[in-house]
């Protein structure tokens, strides 16, 4: 039955509406007595035997370990409820119903296989009807007082140690001290900063040097190393993360656009100098802050985040987490601390970054290894991904429904990372995960991080580590990846059958929707942009050339409105994707107000293959609305091929790229409009794409 539905599905995305409407209906699901088993051909009728009446458990803010878990004596810490639900979750569905309020969390919640359902029941931790518990990785701050008259600084004391990188004000995220230096200022070296300009000679004098911050941003990526000492003229930078950041693509010292490029200096208390910044002094067990106008800081609630990550789901490939749900919660407050070490954050692309030291490190990677070189190519297959604050792994029927994610540190929820970004240290491994109805917004990372990125995420060594069957379906996200502004709000690397279907994403740095992983490396027969001679990634042991396909297929972007993404980095798409996708599809999606001149829709990158995109609306997109990188004006280099574009409107933006015969890339039957003269198709899909209205 359930293939059943799988093809319907997939056949109804491929047809038109009058087609549609002539399918005949999906077979009944024949009705079954309670507990009827069906062995083989034979139906088992065990009679006079009522089904197990489910459980509720009850938690609230007033109530009592001591309790029973009933609505009169509720539970009050959530690990209470949870040694409750293990011991009848064998036997029961167990809904575990949380009183509206803030649990304050001391550690992060972990949910394992004993946590899930048994014997096909299922768990739900859900919000009481109409409310949105907070479960909350920080502890609140009060008694500010007035430090700096003059400047308009208010302070607070906060426990010693306290280090955050992120502080929530108000019911949004505040930004760290912050200073824009030109990059004409500085020269850029492998030891770090040489400063040419005498008017910033003056850091040296600051204390706390090695708590400073570089941040670099360009044309895709977002990069962050810290200080380690300023000695006239000098600004040495704690390694590697320094040096991770010299090394790539659109690195901090050799961007790809110089006309972009932007260089900050951040978390010093002389840096503190716009409204509604801060900056924490850990020593001394002060935060200080600088109000935005009308911010009262005797009556503002503010929230300082101790948890790098809020909760961990994860069983084992052999026991997966099974028959989990979480409804109508609040999921806030969280900071992911690595940045602020020596690694840094050498981002390469949303969320995944150089991690450790390099082997073979180049003599002069500014001049030699900024636009690839073979000791970063042999490190693709290697890079980490940022941990999310709520994380899957090792799971199957998970669900996420109604829930808000805000204030957090990182990307919002990550389903099936790299082991490296899960807290139970497993990775990988997740199917049949549904992701609906929620709320992403005010997040310092992505909203949706799904796959690895990885070996063992394209080519499995076990078929368990595989992710198959994400929906991702009728969310809000907007005001996301605030201080790691690489990251796309919605990211699918590899996966099997996803679907991205009526979701409403908007305001966004970088891009909206981003499929596909691996720039094509990882595909049948590789790549020949990175052949010995061009990039030499498959000259690095472990980069092979694989004959098998990458777990990328069937991917289903539908009736999704996207609109005002991509308003700080130049590259990258509205929606965007990478390397092969048998069955992939981008239809009836709603793109609009892309701005700047190099703003592009829809991009099919490297490698990109078997896409179709069909019957889009493109409206007020500044450059591009459908680009195809497939860098055949090299030969023998054809890195995207087979793909199809047909039945798109658009009224602004241009046609790029290489569709031609000789590749297989057609584009034909796509229809240019002057200004909102869309026809009735046109018209339909826009009203129709996001959040659909009986699902908010």
């Amino acid at each position: 039955m359930r293939n059943f539905r799988k093809r319907l599905l997939a056949v109804m995305l491929l047809l038109p509406a009058p087609a549609i409407a002539q399918l005949p209906p999906p077979p009944a699901i024949p009705r079954m007595p309670p507990h009827t088993t069906i062995v083989g051909p034979h139906r088992i009728v065990i009679p006079n035997r009522p089904a197990p009446v489910p459980v509720v458990l009850h938690v609230a803010t007033t109530g009592s370990d001591d309790g029973d878990g009933s609505a009169s004596r509720p539970f009050a810490s959530f690990a209470r409820a949870q040694a409750a639900v293990r011991r009848l979750n064998r036997d029961h569905d167990v809904t575990v119903r949380i009183a509206d309020g803030t649990y304050r969390l001391a550690v992060p919640l972990r949910f394992t296989a004993d946590d899930g359902g048994q014997n096909g029941f299922v768990v739900r931790w859900e919000g009481a009807e109409g409310a949105h518990p907070i479960l909350s990785g920080g502890v609140p701050v009060t008694g500010w007082r007035i430090a700096d008259r003059a400047r308009g600084i208010w302070s607070a004391p906060i426990p010693k140690g306290s280090d955050p990188r992120q502080l929530d004000v108000g019911g949004r995220l505040a930004q760290r001290a912050t200073v824009e230096i030109p990059r004409s200022a500085v020269a850029f070296h492998p030891w770090g900063l040489a400063i040419t300009d005498p008017a910033w000679r003056a850091l040296a004098t600051l204390p706390d040097q090695n708590r400073i911050e570089v941040e670099g941003t360009s044309w895709f990526t977002h990069r962050h190393a810290m200080v380690e000492r300023i000695e006239g003229d000098r600004i040495v930078m704690q390694q590697p993360g320094w040096r991770n950041n010299l090394v790539g693509y659109d690195t901090v010292a050799r961007p790809v656009s110089a006309e972009v490029a932007r260089l900050f200096l951040v978390n010093a208390l002389a840096f503190l100098r716009e409204p509604g910044q801060w900056y924490a002094d850990p020593k001394a067990g002060t935060l200080y802050y600088k109000p935005r106008l009308g911010e009262d800081m005797r009556r503002v609630a503010v929230v300082l985040p101790r948890l790098e990550r809020l909760v961990s789901i994860a069983g084992s490939y052999d026991r997966p987490v099974r028959d989990l749900e979480f409804r109508r919660l609040a999921f806030r407050h969280t900071s992911w601390l690595q940045p602020s070490g020596p690694e840094g954050y050498a981002s390469q692309q949303s969320g995944s970054y150089l991690a450790g030291a390099l082997t073979d490190y180049p003599a002069d990677p500014i001049r030699d290894c900024s636009w690839g070189c073979r000791p970063f190519e042999a490190m693709r297959n290697r890079f980490a991904q940022q941990p999310a604050a709520v994380q899957v792994a090792a799971a199957t029927r998970i669900t996420f429904d109604d829930d808000r994610f805000s204030q957090l540190g990182q990307v919002a929820l990550g389903i099936g990372n790299n082991a490296d970004a899960n807290d139970s240290g497993i990775g990988l491994g997740t199917s049949a995960i549904s992701v609906t109805r929620n709320l992403f917004t005010d997040l310092a990372g992505g909203a949706i991080m799904v796959g690895g990125v990885q070996a063992d995420a394209h080519h499995p060594s076990r078929p368990e580590m595989g992710l198959r069957d994400i929906l991702i379906r009728d969310n809000r996200i907007s005001g996301v990846s605030h201080d790691y502004k690489e990251q796309s709000a919605i990211l699918v690397t590899y996966a099997s059958g996803t679907i991205i279907m009526n979701n409403d994403v908007s305001d966004t740095p970088y891009d909206g929707i981003d499929v596909g992983w691996g720039w094509g490396t990882n595909d049948p027969g590789g790549s020949a942009e990175y052949w010995r001679g061009q990039r030499g990634y498959y000259d690095a042991p472990g980069n092979i050339i694989y004959d098998t396909p990458t777990t990328l297929r069937d991917t289903a972007i539908v009736g999704n409105r996207v609109t005002r993404v991509k308003q700080w980095f130049p590259d990258g798409g509205a929606i965007y994707h990478l390397s092969a996708d048998p069955g992939a599809l981008i239809a009836d999606n709603y793109i609009a107000d892309v701005a700047g001149s190099g703003g592009i829709a829809i991009y099919l990158d490297e490698g990109s293959r078997y896409v179709t995109v069909r019957n889009n609306v493109i409206d007020r997109v500044g450059g591009v609305w459908l680009n195809l990188n497939s860098q055949d004006h090299i030969a023998p280099k054809r890195t995207a091929m087979d793909n199809l574009a047909t039945g798109n409107w658009y009224n602004s933006g241009r046609l790029q790229g290489s569709w031609t015969d000789y590749l297989n890339n057609r584009a034909d039957g796509n229809i240019a409009v002057t200004g909102n003269a869309w026809p009735a198709a046109a018209r339909s899909i826009i009203a129709e794409s996001g959040v659909r209205p009986d699902a908010k």
